[in-house]
């Protein structure tokens, strides 16, 4: 049995934890498993567009990524796959070599990732322990948590009236309500501020009339990969920010859930390289963790992998429907900028409970400072070109706390030593 019926399967005590292999009744997993949805469509059509991919496609693979990823995970870590940010700055410096040689830095991308979760089973969780201590990993999640910041508040500013409204549902359902409706407030408030938004006229006339002329079937568009070195090479850095984002996402679901599942990491960066190898052999962009549907797992305490399956499921249907694929480009910004500036708050909250529950010293200089220089890399996305290789935020601040940390520690501890 893939999971374990939770209570009665209907009611669920304020507070309480529904586990990953949990699950209350499917008519309510399947609220839960659209909450998902919500929280990752917006996003992960919006990167394939920017790029210019075919979103369809990558919605497809991003259900077809998620399912291999549960599957890899052995059913073990709750999470859903989404297109990756860190994939826009290469694929756009790539457009100008055409879609193939694009998706080819994706494939190669993913099979950089596959080698390094392989290299992270065979080396074991003592080897990742000691270059993943609490103070690095809390430091990554707070680190992705306040990267997403700008894809949040610069959605929220445009519609601010919108996005008080969505954030602010979501949080009086959380603390006026109690049950269902506090678990599912994030989906209340997306539909709260959506009707809204239609009410007040703040959608745009372009997309509603995509959406009466968009079909009700389709098949997403495939292409195949060219592997070009000038192009290949743009992809190693998004690695390192595919790995920090994925090692993130392990560790917060690990402290909402109380579980050691370092041994579950090795097996969470293959199954994202399998998933962005898959996508990118077919006309995807990359997939990573999403930060938005870890922040609703922290929101929601419901871990349940069955609610990310069918999240994965509904993606895949939805890939085939044009005109429900319109329909989602219709979210009001307001309403994705609600969503965001709670879920990735929680999310970067996540990485502070980390440092708290592992008594991490935050009086030590050495820690305040580079824990500090990495989070304001990645917030403040700061972007430098080195051998026209060009690395963004993320990639900066989990380079500084990854590697930096354990050298100035050493040091550190070296010079006290002879002193």
């Amino acid at each position: 049995m893939l999971w374990s019926v939770h209570g009665d399967g209907r009611r669920v005590r304020d507070g309480e934890l529904i586990g990953a292999r949990e699950r209350l009744s499917w008519p309510v997993m399947a609220g839960f498993g659209v909450q998902h949805v919500a929280a990752m469509i917006s996003a992960t059509i919006f990167v394939p567009v920017a790029v210019g991919l075919p979103p369809s496609t990558t919605l497809l693979f991003s259900g077809i990524g998620t399912i291999v990823f549960l599957v890899v995970t052995r059913n073990r870590v709750p999470g859903y796959l989404g297109s990756s940010f860190a994939f826009m700055a290469p694929l756009v410096a790539a457009k100008q070599h055409g879609v193939a040689a694009q998706l080819g830095a994706v494939v190669v991308a993913g099979g950089i990732l596959i080698v390094f979760g392989i290299a992270v089973k065979a080396l074991g969780v003592r080897l990742l322990e000691s270059v993943l201590p609490p103070v690095v990993t809390g430091g990554l999640v707070l680190l992705v948590g306040l990267s997403m910041a700008p894809y949040a508040a610069d959605p929220f500013q445009s519609q601010p009236g919108i996005g008080v409204i969505t954030a602010g549902t979501i949080l009086l359902c959380l603390v006026l309500s109690r049950g269902m409706l506090a678990r599912l407030s994030l989906l209340v408030g997306v539909g709260v501020g959506w009707l809204i938004a239609i009410a007040s006229g703040r959608i745009e006339t372009a997309k509603i009339d995509a959406l009466i002329n968009a079909p009700w079937f389709g098949v997403p568009e495939f292409h195949a990969p060219e592997l070009l070195p000038s192009v290949m090479v743009l992809s190693v850095p998004v690695v390192l920010v595919l790995v920090a984002e994925m090692v993130a996402h392990v560790k917060a679901v690990a402290t909402i859930s109380g579980q050691d599942l370092d041994p579950s990491i090795g097996d969470a960066l293959i199954a994202n390289g399998i998933s962005t190898a898959l996508a990118g052999a077919t006309g995807g962009t990359g997939t990573t963790a999403y930060p938005a549907n870890t922040g609703l797992m922290v929101a929601t305490k419901v871990l349940s992998t069955a609610a990310c399956a069918l999240a994965a499921v509904c993606a895949v249907v939805l890939a085939f429907i044009p005109k429900v694929t319109a329909l989602i480009d219709t979210m009001p910004p307001g309403v994705v900028g609600g969503l965001g500036i709670g879920l990735f708050g929680l999310l970067g909250m996540l990485g502070i409970r980390i440092w708290a529950q592992s008594k991490v010293d935050l009086t030590n200089p050495v820690t305040m400072m580079i824990a500090g220089a990495a989070v304001i890399a990645g917030v403040g996305d700061l972007t430098v070109s080195i051998w026209g290789l060009e690395l963004h935020g993320v990639a900066w601040g989990s380079l500084v706390i990854v590697v930096l940390y354990p050298v100035v520690r050493r040091l550190r501890v070296r010079r006290e030593k002879f002193t």
